[in-house]
């Protein structure tokens, strides 16, 4: 449904940052995307040596960025908003993500309220459970001049 240049379109974040490869199904308030995890991602070269495990943080920053195409995607003027962390709750880690491994990360918008999102996000490889949370997102305005960079 959209590919990684569409989402750069809607997302400010770049590589090394940008952690969705591509939107798969998108409805008003749930959204699937897929992380395709690589072993040339830069984070395996210390996380951990001969043993490379995607770091749990980035897990959630990736379930995160699905959500921030939910919220933005029909926003006029994206190109000025951020999607930002309120808080992470229940976040629960089940399964290693490994090079090779493909996260479908699932999100739905629970509740919305000007501003601010709470969100169920799931993500999974080969149908298991990898990772889990509640996101709750503030939309905030990014600096004039950070905006045209």
């Amino acid at each position: 449904m959209l590919d990684v240049n569409q989402i750069s379109r809607i997302l400010p974040h770049r590589y090394p940052m940008l952690l969705v490869d591509r939107i798969v199904e998108m409805e008003p308030d749930r959204i699937v995307g897929l992380k395709n995890v690589t072993a040339n991602e830069p984070f395996f070269a210390g996380h951990f040596p001969g043993f490379p495990v995607m770091p749990g943080v980035l897990i959630v920053e990736a379930m995160a960025q699905v959500g921030g195409v939910l919220v933005l995607y029909d926003v006029p003027d994206r190109e000025r908003k951020l999607v930002l962390f309120g808080a992470i709750e229940g976040a629960k880690f089940r399964r290693l993500v490994v090079p090779g491994d493909q996260l479908r990360i699932e999100v739905k918008l629970l509740k919305k309220k000007a501003s601010v999102c709470k969100m169920s996000a799931v993500a999974t490889v080969d149908g298991a459970v990898a990772a889990e949370a509640v996101l709750l997102c503030k939309l905030g305005e990014m600096p004039l001049d950070a905006a045209s960079r």
